[in-house]
């Protein structure tokens, strides 16, 4: 496969463009991936609940890390898989995986105690799952509509996003307040299981290079270093996958660990917390909900670099906002910038990429936010303990803005444009 060099998108198929919210088979997928994604979230909640149960608090946090690892080690290889088996079939296998050893476990809690270890082991199918999950959803919306419309689905997907996670939580609580851990990871494989049928009844449509795809092509290994060479060798991909990360390693700390000990710092307590996040949870809903209306951003590279650069900005000032009403509205344009450069991002990465590649260039720029990211969080908590809340909050806001210093300076990047 040549590697693609230049910084326009790739053709549209000779397939008219569909409006996507009008598509039905991108609201098939768009039915499956939110019942999918509301299920992971009752998921974890039955999970550290059932976890901090059974074992000590330090016990309980190894098993709600345990998944963490295994996504990281098996990130790249996972979109090795995407793009040799196909993203569609990878999607089917991966829900229909997750949902068996959801209810599997409870099924085993609703006959005994077995303690820490079933929950261990699921964490740990649950992270080897998402390691194949992850690259294959991203390489899927250009098999469901066209190029000009993946700046919708992007923020149709983000809609998704804000919505399983606004939902997720009160269903994962009343189900453990019904029937415990036990019926809560019932309620999850239920809600993941809804996705399988949605799935299998898309058709999807062949892009140029799916030939290329199948097996039969030289090994596994042989595939990833052609997936690396086409990031290194491409004038957008190779610095937007560096901006990505840069921006998710700054965010990922300020915004978990670091958040819960600034509230502590504060004196806000865990609601002033709930707070702060539901106002991040806002404005990421509102750059979604935008993307999707309007379907089409002019100038997407300094666009996205644009809103990370100053999307730093106000990583950098949250931990010195006194009073929770500012700090509320300071993180509601944190998500707000924050989701606009994430769907551009994540748009022209899928209009940039080869079709055939694409699951490999998912699985590298989400190996740090998705894989890398949550491991740091222990040295975030370490870092605050050490030096405070502001230096490690402007810290991350530095690390987080170079990465729209390099999407704004790298002209490939900076000019790159999204199809209408």
């Amino acid at each position: 496969m040549t590697t693609t060099a230049t910084a326009q998108p790739r053709a549209a198929t000779g397939t008219p463009d569909r409006p996507a919210h009008r598509d039905p088979r991108v609201l098939r997928w768009l039915g499956a991936y939110t019942s999918s994604m509301v299920g992971d979230s009752v998921y974890y909640i039955a999970l550290s609940w059932a976890a901090v149960r059974a074992g000590t608090p330090a016990q309980a946090g190894l098993v709600m890390s345990a998944s963490a690892l295994p996504r990281a080690v098996l990130m790249l290889g996972g979109g090795v898989v995407a793009d040799r088996i196909g993203p569609r079939r990878v999607v089917i296998g991966s829900d229909t995986v997750r949902c068996a050893a959801v209810l599997a476990v409870a099924a085993l809690l609703f006959l005994s105690s077995p303690g820490l270890w079933p929950l261990a082991l699921l964490a740990l199918v649950f992270g080897a799952v998402d390691a194949v999950f992850m690259p294959a959803v991203g390489a899927l919306p250009p098999r469901l509509t066209g190029p000009g419309q993946l700046a919708r689905v992007q923020g149709m997907r983000g809609l998704a996003i804000r919505f399983a996670n606004v939902t997720g939580a009160p269903l994962g609580g009343l189900g453990v307040a019904v029937g415990g851990a036990a019926a809560a990871f019932a309620l999850a494989g239920l809600l993941i299981a809804v996705s399988v049928p949605l799935l299998i009844s898309i058709r999807i449509r062949e892009l140029p290079s799916d030939a290329t795809a199948r097996p039969g092509r030289p090994t596994p290994w042989r595939d990833l270093k052609d997936g690396l060479r086409h990031i290194r060798g491409h004038r957008v991909l190779a610095p937007l996958v560096l901006a990505i990360a840069l921006g998710d390693l700054g965010f990922v700390g300020p915004l978990n660990v670091g958040l819960a000990l600034l509230a502590d710092e504060r004196g806000w307590g865990a609601s002033g917390m709930g707070l702060v996040l539901a106002g991040f949870g806002a404005g990421a809903g509102l750059a979604s909900l935008l993307l999707t209306v309007r379907g089409h951003l002019p100038h997407a590279g300094r666009a996205a670099g644009s809103a990370l650069l100053a999307g730093c900005v106000a990583i950098g000032a949250l931990a010195f906002v006194p009073q929770l009403a500012g700090a509320v509205g300071v993180a509601l344009l944190i998500g707000l910038l924050a989701g606009l450069s994430g769907v551009l991002s994540g748009a022209l990465l899928q209009t940039h990429s080869d079709p055939a590649h694409l699951g490999r260039v998912t699985s590298v720029a989400g190996l740090v936010s998705l894989g890398l990211a949550p491991l740091s969080m222990p040295l975030s908590a370490a870092a605050v303990g050490a030096w405070g809340t502001g230096p490690v909050f402007v810290a991350s806001a530095a690390v987080c803005g170079l990465g729209g210093a390099v999407a704004l300076a790298v002209p490939g990047l900076r000019r790159a444009e999204l199809p209408r």
